[in-house]
């Protein structure tokens, strides 16, 4: 359960800072804030779950036959608690039950794009680590500095999530939703598997 529940708690405050972040109460950009949570995460958690805090990450790495399919299961059915309840975190701070930052996007060719190339660079960064070829020492920087990578190309054409549980709670019934779960997942499929077979 402790594998679960790391997923769980992860996911929550990546979700809670980038929602914060977002509404203007940090001075840091949002994509170095999220970037430093998920570095941070691997360095404190890592050991207990992998720190994936990310579905589409999951997904990535039970591709790469990393993760049995009820542990992907489980750790993408915890990932998305932690985001609800941390943006009903976020709505309780601002008094305002089921906060809403409002973001606006389409669902557009150039955003699915964008948020497909970052999760691309991203997880290929992840799947270096999940293949034991990254020194543990610097399996935080890498993952983060990755992910930092990934939310830099992205942010020319979309939001820059790369995060299908992040991307409900900010999200919610936006339109451009199915973009933010589908490209994000796609892309980790890819880019971890494009290591694995690089690195044969």
């Amino acid at each position: 359960m402790k594998k679960y529940f790391a997923e769980l708690l992860g996911t929550f405050l990546l979700t809670l800072v980038v929602s914060l972040s977002l509404s203007g109460n940090f001075p840091v950009p949002t994509p170095v804030l999220a970037a430093l949570v998920l570095g941070l995460f691997v360095y404190t958690a890592g050991h207990i779950s992998g720190a994936h805090i990310n579905p589409a990450v999951t997904i990535g790495v039970w591709s790469m036959r990393k993760i049995s399919l009820k542990d992907a299961v489980i750790y993408i059915v915890a990932q998305l608690i932690g985001a609800t309840l941390a943006i009903y975190a976020v709505g309780a701070l601002y008094q305002e039950f089921g906060f809403n930052l409002n973001l606006q996007s389409t669902w557009d060719v150039s955003v699915g794009l964008a948020e497909f190339l970052g999760t691309v660079f991203f997880t290929f960064g992840i799947a270096a680590v999940v293949s034991g070829k990254v020194p543990v020492d610097a399996q935080g920087v890498v993952i983060g500095g990755s992910l930092l990578l990934g939310l830099s190309i992205a942010a020319s054409q979309s939001l820059a999530i790369l995060n299908p549980a992040v991307a409900l709670a900010l999200l919610g019934a936006s339109p451009a939703l199915g973009v933010y779960i589908l490209a994000p997942v796609l892309g980790s499929v890819v880019g971890m598997n494009l290591f694995r077979s690089l690195s044969k």
